[in-house]
């Protein structure tokens, strides 16, 4: 199967924030959201991107091959109408999500089986992927793959270090060996970069919640090896421990108000994403 250079993957569509940008980039996109609320605003925001066959969107959860065999095409989902981007199909985000005081509402949806939707689609150039606790499934339906996307970004794990690792373990077997953390909170501050390398220069403005530049956009002298971007992310860590979701201060009211400010006001700790470059890309 050979690779689509001009077509970009968007894993977690939400309210195409991403898929906006790409599409006006001059990408094809084909776009995932499991939440049909979701999936159904994005239909009506983009629907002269769907009738130019510019854009296609896949409504329902990717999960786990294992699964895809017992759930007879239906999956149960965690949809969250307080903080929408946090709708998942993992129990203990959920569990996360009430800690958090945003409960969830427990629906039925459609179950996406992934490999199916790459052998349908093709191998896209960048592939975006944040799905809630299911990014690395998305990472091992590429093992049966010759071909891999140029470029991957996923949402990076933010409690267990070991878990870290596995991430990275999982991309380094897929052949990705350049890497880049990329501090999501601090994305609306900016604009596209102009050093642009990627479709149509937009002078973009991001939105709070978006990915915001990938593959060639990226600062080019800041891409890191495997070791360099442990060592970044176990600085990272520390800023989780003290301010992350599952730290002390969030099991009461007053201490979630106060993270929340210094995350909004300060970007700290943030959530990162780690953008992966392949080995077969050339600087």
């Amino acid at each position: 199967m050979t690779k689509n250079k001009n077509l970009i993957f968007d894993i977690g569509m939400h309210k195409g924030e991403d898929s906006d940008f790409y599409l006006k980039k001059g990408f094809n996109v084909v776009s995932f959201e499991a939440d049909p609320d979701l999936a159904d605003f994005c239909r009506k925001k983009f629907a002269n991107e769907l009738d130019s066959g510019q854009l296609t969107i896949v409504e329902g959860a990717i999960v786990d091959s294992e699964l895809l065999d017992i759930t007879e095409g239906k999956v149960r989902f965690y949809k969250n109408n307080k903080v929408s981007v946090w709708g998942t199909v993992v129990n203990e985000w959920s569990e996360r999500n009430s800690k958090l005081g945003a409960n969830d509402e427990l629906i039925e949806v459609s179950a996406v089986n992934f490999v199916e939707c790459l052998n349908k689609y093709g191998i896209p150039y960048y592939m975006k992927i944040d799905i809630e606790g299911m990014d690395t499934v998305c990472l091992k339906a590429l093992l049966n793959f010759t071909e891999k996307p140029d470029y991957i970004s996923i949402e990076s794990e933010k409690v267990s270090f070991e878990k870290l690792d596995e991430e990275f373990e999982l991309l380094t077997k897929l052949g990705y060996d350049h890497f880049q953390a990329i501090n999501q909170s601090k994305v609306s501050a900016f604009r596209e970069a102009k050093n642009n390398g990627e479709g149509q220069f937009l002078n973009y403005q991001f939105v709070r919640g978006s990915s915001g530049s990938f593959g060639k956009d990226l600062h080019p002298d800041s891409w890191q090896n495997l070791s360099a971007i442990k060592n970044q992310y176990r600085s990272i860590f520390q800023g989780y421990k003290l301010l992350g979701d599952h730290a002390a201060v969030n099991k009461y009211g007053i201490g979630r108000l106060f993270s929340r400010s210094i995350d909004k006001f300060f970007a700290y700790p943030g959530w990162f994403d780690t953008h992966a470059r392949h080995s077969s890309v050339r600087d």
